[in-house]
């Protein structure tokens, strides 16, 4: 299995803990995870992580595809793999209504299908077997619609490209999990239990039917978000991730407009989300908090005495032993915590 981590993303002030990254480099991470939300973008820091290390890979968990069109994000992916002997990996997500009509100005549109037409356009534009065209839902190239010129026509890029550049999408959906899987190298499923991945299975394999090839999970990095607190004292561990998963349970969409909310469901823990959510919606952010389960943070993270974070990864080692999870993205930036993880797991 393989090790990264997560920089989340910036406050008001851009902190790039440079040290910690060529010290995860030097203990065998294969990666390193840049952010955007609505603030500092996932490109450019990642751009500086690139110039700043030599064998570790950089990847955008996520970049926003409302912000981009598919061809910009392929220049991007292009130019930085070509920079940096190809460590660059495009992370992509289709983010959320709030963030991409409220902060982008653009309609969210269908998630599913601009995920699908974005990464086969984008294929497309690195294969560099011709010049471009596409006919799709929600993109069309060249743009013939209302407002155009008619001027545009079919471009190849001028730029060589490595095809291999690896694409990862953010999904938890079953329809987002299925496009995954037909179209992508990876999966980001946020957080996930190790033992439950029957969760996916039906869905991967549904994808994999309709990929090009013969595909199945050998070819198909799931790569979970995998949050650590390591903590002598257990309850304060678990209490420093509460706010994490509240905001995401209750926060992350409206009532009934929530894949997080929908996905703690399907974990096993739908009482709770509705407790939850409703707290949450309702401003009380502290007794939200206060009912994420200690059950579901020892599920999908690592909490605790050091001691008791070894013993709980032998489920994560079982799962990447049965091929089930590939990579462990972890939401940690203490050097004692990646040290612990590398010394376990690689």
């Amino acid at each position: 299995m393989k090790l990264g981590f997560l920089m989340g993303y910036s406050g008001k002030q851009i902190h790039i803990p440079i040290d910690l990254i060529r010290h995860a480099e030097s203990l065998g991470y294969d990666s390193v995870w840049t952010a955007e939300a609505y603030g500092s973008d996932a490109v450019t820091v990642a751009t500086w992580v690139l110039a700043q290390t030599e064998k570790i890979r950089v990847g955008t968990a996520i970049m926003q595809m409302p912000a981009r069109t598919p061809a910009m994000c392929a220049m991007t992916a292009m130019s930085l793999a070509q920079m940096s002997n190809n460590r660059f990996i495009v992370g992509l997500g289709a983010s959320g209504p709030q963030v991409v009509e409220g902060w982008h100005g653009v309609p969210y549109g269908k998630p599913i299908t601009r995920t699908r037409e974005y990464i086969q356009i984008m294929r497309k534009i690195m294969a560099r077997e011709g010049p471009v065209e596409f006919d799709g839902s929600l993109y069309q190239l060249p743009n013939k619609g209302d407002g155009t010129t008619g001027l545009g026509k079919p471009l190849k890029s001028i730029l060589e490209a490595n095809t291999d550049i690896p694409i990862y999408t953010a999904s938890i959906t079953p329809a987002g999990l299925k496009c995954a899987a037909q179209v992508a190298d990876g999966v980001f499923p946020v957080w996930m239990d190790p033992d439950k991945y029957s969760l996916f299975a039906d869905d991967f394999n549904a994808g994999f039917e309709k990929a090009e090839g013969d595909k199945s999970l050998k070819d198909f990095d799931v790569a979970p978000f995998v949050s650590v607190a390591m903590n002598d004292d257990l309850d304060a561990a678990y209490d420093s991730l509460r706010p994490w998963l509240a905001l995401y349970i209750g926060g992350m969409g409206a009532k009934g407009k929530n894949f997080y909310n929908d996905y703690a469901h399907r974990l096993g823990y739908g009482d709770a989300a509705e407790q939850i959510q409703d707290k949450y919606l309702a401003g009380e952010k502290l007794e939200a908090e206060s009912l994420v389960p200690n059950e579901l943070l020892d599920e999908v993270a690592l909490v605790g005495p050091a001691d008791r974070i070894r013993e709980r990864l032998s489920r994560w080692k079982d799962a990447g032993s049965r091929g089930e999870v590939g990579s462990m993205l972890v939401g940690a930036q203490d050097p004692a915590v990646l040290e612990l993880l590398a010394e376990e797991m690689l």
